[in-house]
């Protein structure tokens, strides 16, 4: 059995992940650790997790791989410059010292990074480099229930791909068809999430939620994709797409897009993060939104003419958007759709570490029909209650121990039906971007003044933004148009229309604020303004305590759904430790916190139960 250690660094969400024999035993993004979001560092204190989940030393391991080839990528840095010369200097004079200092001497980085780690001997290390969408396919295809997949890639760039196309059978990948640099389509979504006022490789889920507030039936809209597929791209029936370089910088500059020719083309300046949204923002939103779904839709269309598969597994950033893999399924081109729950980067680690296992040492691929090799993406670090009761007499917090986790869920499922507020910390913390019920945030969906209180209040961020739900998977169908099960939170599907209200007959006409409030469902807080809603499925093999405590809430109150979103605070990663919780739970206003048995309240005196 064969112990491989996956590597993603130096770009952004830097993480580590841990096979053994083709199991995933660990993987953890770095950014947790140090609580700088998206950290690009090398991942120490990912790796050293990974490893003592294991309690292995870096000499016991067979090989460690890095999740693309950074070679690659300076070929064609080099090669982009040289093509867009003179033009770029500047970005040129910036990005290549730091290439020569730094990346063209990855391995010696590497190397360095694990002294930090603890001893070894070089000559026992193997390290190895998989080519960045190789990663993704893997990650994706791999822990997949699928013999037979085709495996579509979408994301910004790698060395050169921005997207491939593939087919994966038993335990080996092909990669059948690429779309280069710079031509991308995570890149083009990427340059209007910053015109429109979000942080690139970060807010592109923001670009997804506000699309919504567009007025699909305006002129404006209309006009505006007819600008994006006349001026900006070029659309292929592939799925393949050119993009006008005259009006991105992305290639050799050091912004997305030129400015001056945006403001031209769409009739207003790029909006500033503070600026107030406008019906013009949300309706680019919603043409950008609209044309990722239909290049999406005719890459999948391709993968399917070319491999002949049944099914499909995606991965890469792109696969990030629920909404336009909701379409994607609503196609019925494949029979169904595996989503790698960390898409991006952070889970280039696992792709990396699983196609070194099943391609580089022909291991036999641990394979499931019925379930898949996620774990339900829970592979990070869990903490013991000793550590929980050490922290708190360290702190001098007040809690209550509950010996019957019973007794625990009735109360906390009673004082959520009351309007609280609750930080909800058990487990192993989820790998990727999704908090999926063990480090959330939860309250009841039917209260209406929680999406605004969570917004503001506490996650202290745009009051746009919509939740999610989380369901028992038995009660799914009772609120959704599923036709599938959403365990990783990766689906954006419509509400049925036994759960909406009517909405006013001139809600189109209304502002963005106007819309926010309008009270749209029994489950007004984690219905978006379009009746959808990014659901994650709960089941009790998975998560018993998740699912434990939703069921209690169902006993309660009849609602088998609570809304869940991730625990932490706007610019802050999810929380790792019981201590980033708590101070989380004592900085913002929340009501109560959960750490497995222990309950910390704000109003009540604690006592052990």
């Amino acid at each position: 059995m064969k112990r491989i250690l996956g590597i993603s660094a130096f770009y952004h969400d830097s993480s580590a992940s841990l096979i053994i024999g083709g199991k995933i035993i660990a993987a953890a993004q770095e950014e947790r650790f140090t609580r700088i979001k998206h950290n690009a560092n090398f991942p120490i204190n990912a790796i050293k997790y990974c490893l003592e989940e294991a309690g292995l030393k870096i000499d016991e391991l067979d090989s460690i791989v890095f999740y693309d080839k950074p070679l690659l990528k300076l070929e064609r840095i080099l090669q982009t410059y040289y093509a867009f010369a003179p033009k770029g200097l500047v970005s040129f004079l910036k990005v290549i010292p730091v290439w020569i200092k730094e990346k063209i001497f990855l391995k010696k980085l590497i190397y360095e990074g694990l002294k930090e780690i603890g001893p070894y001997k070089k000559k026992n290390i193997k390290l190895l480099f998989s080519e960045h969408h190789v990663s993704h396919a893997a990650s994706a295809f791999y822990p997949s229930t699928f013999l037979k997949a085709a495996i579509l890639t979408i994301d910004g760039v790698g060395e050169w791909a921005t997207a491939t196309i593939g087919i994966g059978e038993g335990n080996e990948i092909k990669l059948l068809k690429e779309m280069r640099f710079p031509h991308s389509l995570g890149l083009l979504y990427s340059s209007f999430t910053y015109y429109l006022g979000f942080e690139v490789n970060s807010g592109e889920y923001k670009l997804m939620g506000l699309a919504p507030y567009g007025n699909s039936e305006s002129k404006e809209v209309s006009h505006y994709i007819n600008l994006i597929k006349t001026k900006l791209i070029k659309i292929k029936d592939d799925g393949s797409i050119w993009l006008n370089q005259y009006y991105f910088n992305y290639a050799v500059g050091l912004r997305m897009v030129n400015d001056k020719q945006w403001s031209s083309l769409f009739g207003f300046h790029r909006r500033k993060s503070k600026d107030r949204l406008e019906q013009c923002h949300c309706n680019l939103a919603y043409a950008i939104q609209t044309v990722i779904e239909e290049i999406v839709i005719k890459m999948a269309v391709e993968a399917k003419n070319i491999t002949g598969a049944e099914y499909l597994c995606i991965a890469g950033g792109v696969a990030l958007n629920g909404v336009a893999i909701a379409k994607l399924l609503q196609k019925n081109i494949f029979k169904d759709i595996f989503v790698q729950p960390a898409a991006g980067d952070a889970g280039g680690s696992l792709g990396a570490a699983l196609a070194v296992s099943c391609m580089y040492y022909k291991e036999a691929r641990v394979f499931d029909s019925k379930k898949d090799q996620m774990m339900g993406s829970y592979l990070g670090p869990e903490y013991s209650n000793k550590e929980v009761l050490l922290m708190s007499r360290e702190l001098k917090a007040v809690y209550t121990k509950y010996d019957d986790f019973s007794l625990l869920l009735k109360f906390i499922a009673s004082k959520i039906s009351e309007g609280n507020i609750i930080g909800w910390f058990q487990g192993r913390m989820e790998f990727g971007p999704r908090a999926l019920g063990n480090r959330s945030i939860l309250c009841d969906a039917r209260n209406i003044e929680n999406q605004r209180r969570l917004n503001l209040e506490i996650k202290n961020r745009e009051e746009f933004r919509p939740f999610a739900p989380s369901v028992l998977s038995e009660n799914m169908n009772d609120y959704f148009k599923l036709k599938s099960f959403s365990p990783y939170m990766s689906i954006v599907t419509t509400l049925k229309n036994e759960s909406r209200h009517k909405l006013p007959s001139n809600y189109e006409e209304l502002s963005l604020e106007e819309k926010l409030y309008c009270i749209r469902s029994d489950v007004h807080s984690i219905t978006h303004v379009n009746f959808t809603a990014r659901v994650q499925t709960v089941h009790c093999e998975t998560n018993p305590k998740f699912w434990g405590l939703i069921n209690e809430f169902k006993n309660q109150t009849g609602c088998s759904l609570l809304l869940n979103t991730s625990f932490n605070v706007k610019g802050e990663p999810i929380v790792c430790e019981p201590i980033d919780a708590y101070h989380c739970f004592i900085d913002t206003k929340l009501d109560y916190l959960v750490i497995n048995d222990y309950v910390y309240s704000k109003n009540e005196q604690s006592q052990h139960c």
